[in-house]
């Protein structure tokens, strides 16, 4: 299969702390992957140098996405590489509402004639018509975490990163939110950071487990789960 994103001996420290540790990493095309780990096992800061947000980090090694070295580059920089990107911080307008926040996004990709129909269609994917006159700063936190997926995916990227995006959701919109990922999937590869294992486990991806930084097991997310390390290091009981 082809890798569409690689990190290569990928390190970032910050001062004394070593947060990922040499870590070697490959996605196919059209591949879904979620990335776990218990906190601090370096799953978050690995998402950061992907996205080009290393903070106050020091960061060596390689991050390949299409073969192009993007380790130094900025987070608006991969973005223009058709690389869609959802942090843990909002990045949403909150003064807006809904419609308009998705439409502006759209308007970068699809250009002013044709960002209302774009930003409908995205809206309808995530089920959000409803709220889509209502101010964002004024949403739940559910209903934002579906918008700014919604702003996402109205800007069609083939690569799609997303962290904690199933965080403060109900369970219905959890649902709707694994049904438009594994959509988003049949057309861009997916990487997915997140701590509820009942939602990884509803996508049936691949996962990836980090633990001190470095890759601890790969592999699919049934044989992933049965590991003895994996529940020594993080899920415990939880994962029976």
């Amino acid at each position: 299969m082809t890798a569409v994103v690689e990190t290569r001996d990928l390190t970032m420290r910050f001062g004394g702390v070593v947060a990922v540790d040499n870590v070697t990493f490959s996605l196919g095309e059209r591949e879904l992957r979620c990335l776990i780990g218990p906190n601090g096992a370096g799953q978050s800061s690995f998402f950061r140098c992907l996205t080009g947000r290393r903070d106050q980090g020091r960061s060596s090694g390689q991050v390949l996405i299409r073969g192009q070295d993007v380790a130094r580059w900025r987070a608006h920089e991969i973005v223009q590489l058709g690389v869609g990107i959802k942090t843990q911080v909002p990045s949403l307008m909150n003064g807006l509402t809904t419609e308009e926040n998705v439409w502006l996004a759209a308007r970068r990709v699809h250009g002013y004639a044709n960002a209302t129909n774009a930003a409908q269609e995205a809206m309808t994917e995530l089920q959000i018509t409803d709220i889509a006159r209502r101010v964002v700063g004024e949403l739940a936190h559910g209903e934002r975490q579906l918008v700014e997926i919604a702003v996402v995916i109205v800007q069609r990227p083939w690569l799609v990163l997303l962290d904690e995006p199933a965080a403060g959701m109900t369970g219905e919109e959890i649902d709707r939110l694994v049904r438009v990922i594994r959509r988003i999937n049949q057309t861009a590869a997916v990487i997915v950071v997140d701590h509820d294992m009942a939602f990884v486990r509803m996508l049936a991806s691949n996962v990836t487990v980090f633990h001190r930084g470095a890759i601890l097991i790969e592999g699919s997310a049934e044989r992933v789960f049965d590991d003895p390390r994996v529940r020594e290091v993080y899920l415990g009981n939880r994962a029976k």
